[in-house]
């Protein structure tokens, strides 16, 4: 319980994945530092971590905002003095914005969810690189790595129940910047990958976690996972990939996804008006 100890780890997000994987980085030794738009959820969050004997810190940002953005980082380094590993888990549904299937999409709805789900993590991949060139290499000879958040719906959709065009787009997006960046900064020492689940205990999933029909598809999509997975399957990921139990993996995405991927379910293509 310790593949963390003496490492800084700066997540972004505070609830269902996000707050998951900084329990579990505290677990294994980390010092946390949480950025959340909800100063609440990440006061509450850190707060936790210190009572349970962790070292945390936290800050209230909106990180579409460039200078928010870089705040939110720059009060990390000042907080704890580095950055060891950082997992950018903040994002979220467009739906309320106007993202749906490509016929219907608002452009605000576009522009809304590419913001959210792809700016955000774009603005903070560019304060954390920025740190880390400027940091001397731990003691596994890296000076960091990154873990973007990414979603089988970018490579394995379902369209009859996450048609949210957007949303999709920003999480392939998201893979192709982790490849570049792996590419780009690997002889710096400092490592990029992905993480893509599929349907999770989170806030974000309450729409689907009440409609039975796509429970009921859940289960047979991700055997694995029972039905929806739970938020710590993928904060176990998080781990490895920030600990130097991948010290020589980037570039890659992971799927935790219950099977997702390579389990075929037989689906009915919708009534036009879907």
């Amino acid at each position: 319980m310790d593949r963390l100890r003496d490492r800084v780890c700066l997540i972004t997000g505070s609830t269902g994945m996000a707050a998951a994987a900084a329990e579990r980085c505290a677990a294994e030794g980390a010092a946390v530092f949480v950025v959340s738009r909800s100063a609440e959820h990440a006061r509450d969050l850190a707060d936790g971590l210190i009572a349970g004997g962790a070292r945390a810190g936290w800050v209230a940002a909106d990180l579409s905002v460039e200078d928010e953005a870089e705040a939110a980082v720059a009060a990390a380094v000042e907080r704890f003095g580095r950055i060891d590993g950082c997992f950018s888990v903040a994002g979220g549904s467009g739906r309320r914005f106007g993202d749906g299937p490509i016929d219907r999409l608002t452009m605000d709805g576009w522009d809304a969810t590419i913001a959210l789900n792809l700016r955000t993590q774009a603005l903070v991949c560019r304060a954390v690189v920025r740190r880390m060139l400027g940091q001397a290499p731990n003691a596994s000879g890296t000076r960091g790595s990154i873990l973007l958040m990414g979603s089988v719906t970018a490579t394995d959709p379902v369209p009859q129940f996450f048609a949210t065009h957007a949303y999709a787009a920003a999480k392939g997006a998201i893979i192709a910047l982790m490849t570049t960046m792996a590419s780009t900064y690997a002889g710096d020492g400092i490592r990029v990958n992905v993480v893509a689940p599929s349907l999770t205990a989170t806030p974000m999933a309450v729409r689907a976690a009440g409609d039975p029909v796509i429970r009921a598809y859940a289960r047979q999509r991700q055997p694995l996972a029972g039905e929806m997975m739970d938020p710590t399957d993928v904060a176990h990921a998080a781990v490895y990939f920030l600990s130097d139990e991948s010290r020589v993996v980037t570039g890659q995405v992971l799927d935790v996804d219950g099977g997702w991927s390579v389990v075929s379910v037989p689906w009915t293509v919708p009534e036009a008006g879907r």
